[in-house]
């Protein structure tokens, strides 16, 4: 029988595992990765885009002609407006205008209109996340079908997607089997999600955050301390804050990952895998690497593949901008 899905919201999770085989040769253990890229929008994000939507339409915030406004880091901007064009929305992206010019392209080739901003800190008034804010509370008097600013980093609905679906998914993917979780926060939304989905199952499955340079995360959950060092080239992940999504997370402990540590496992991954995955998967790889070494051989260990390397072509195979920040390169530039 074929699986037939009758729309593009259909098809949205659902994603397998895959077996990443140096990271479990090299541990011992099982290590696999849910291949969120093969959401129909390529990441992850669709899945959090179709929680708040879903959340705004069950409020009745929005219908047929309303207007949704969003700050992103590209990949929740790209599922917004998919989806908000399946669902008759029009889409508004704020932006901070350091992303790579991928994911801007994509934005704007969607028919979705995108605002760049200079990228500012979360504490100051011009940060992306409260500019979108403002702009949906200036917006909601001239639309009478509904302005909605979908609000990913705090609004719980990311991470109640994340604990309906990924999460479930990976316990019943696993058959219950599975050891440890790994993955990197933006939002906090997956972290919060499958780590409440999991230890619900079982309380002994191993949560562990995995945090690039240049982010407070690490150093909050170690010692209760919003504090960072050091910085990556990865987008979309790390934060200065603790999101609303992030604070019901239940993590046991983390990991500080260095793109040094990253982007080999992505390049060895395309070489001798296939996979060609985005800066942030290193991050995640890495950490179960370091999980699966700590819990020793024979575990079941799951991390999140977040989206492909496509959105990334002017970083992460860009020999000039990685020599320049003494980063390593794939053999083959």
């Amino acid at each position: 029988m074929v699986h037939i899905r009758n729309t593009f919201i259909d098809s949205i999770g659902n994603t397998p595992l895959i077996k990443l085989k140096a990271a479990s040769e090299l541990t011992g253990c099982n290590i696999y990765g849910k291949a969120e890229f093969m959401n129909p929008g390529g990441s992850v994000k669709d899945r959090a885009a179709l929680s708040l939507l879903k959340d705004a339409q069950e409020k009745k915030l929005i219908s047929k002609g309303g207007i949704v406004v969003e700050g992103t880091a590209g990949n929740t901007g790209i599922g917004l407006g998919l989806i908000g064009n399946s669902l008759g929305y029009k889409t508004i992206i704020v932006m901070n205008d350091n992303q790579t010019q991928e994911k801007k392209d994509t934005i704007k080739n969607l028919g979705a209109e995108l605002r760049l901003v200079p990228a500012k800190p979360y504490k100051d008034e011009n940060n992306f996340v409260k500019i979108a804010g403002r702009l949906a509370d200036e917006l909601r008097p001239t639309n009478n079908n509904g302005v909605v600013w979908a609000n990913q980093f705090d609004n719980v609905a990311n991470a109640k997607g994340h604990y309906e679906g990924t999460g479930k998914e990976i316990w019943e993917q696993t058959e219950g089997k599975v050891d440890g979780f790994v993955c990197s926060s933006g939002t906090g939304g997956t972290i919060s999600g499958v780590s409440n989905a999991l230890k619900e199952k079982n309380k002994n499955v191993k949560i562990y955050l995995s945090d690039p340079k240049g982010s407070a995360l690490y150093n909050y959950i170690k010692n209760g301390e919003l504090k960072s060092e050091g910085g990556s080239i990865t987008e979309g992940i790390g934060s200065s804050r603790i999101t609303k999504n992030f604070e019901n997370a239940k993590i046991d402990d983390a990991y500080s990952i260095d793109d040094h540590e990253a982007l080999p496992i992505l390049y060895d991954l395309i070489q001798n895998e296939g996979l060609s995955l985005g800066t942030s998967c290193g991050i995640n790889i890495a950490g179960a690497i370091r999980l699966g070494k700590e819990l020793g051989p024979g575990k079941t260990i799951v991390t999140i593949l977040c989206d492909k390397s496509d959105k990334y072509n002017s970083k992460m195979f860009n020999k000039t901008f990685l020599k320049e920040k003494n980063l390593p390169f794939p053999s083959w530039l």
